[in-house]
């Protein structure tokens, strides 16, 4: 089953999105503060680093050439990919709210 047409533009288009938002995040929530690091500080950014790393991956797992075109596999991965970007990313605004 081919990936409908536009998939390609629109996981590489969400994926900047949610980066972006999520450098905002990182500047709003203060990654340039100068007091010590706490636990919970340390696992806020290692998610958004994680989340940032998955969204990056993205737009490059999305237009890898495949063996045929009906073998959608990139796109899926790729789908997978940004699923767990954003989950990183909006778990470390969630820890750091929480925390």
């Amino acid at each position: 089953m081919r990936s409908p047409s536009g998939s390609v533009p629109a996981l590489s288009a969400a994926s900047a999105t949610i980066f972006s938002i999520g450098i905002v995040f990182l500047g709003y929530w203060g990654l340039y503060d100068p007091t010590k690091w706490r636990v919970a500080d340390i696992m806020v950014f290692i998610f958004a680093l994680l989340g940032f790393a998955c969204l990056g991956i993205v737009p490059w797992m999305a237009t890898s050439p495949v063996s045929s075109e009906d073998n959608d596999s990139r796109i899926r991965i790729a789908r997978h990919l940004f699923l767990a970007g954003v989950a990183g990313i909006w778990l470390a605004v969630a820890l750091s709210v929480i925390f």
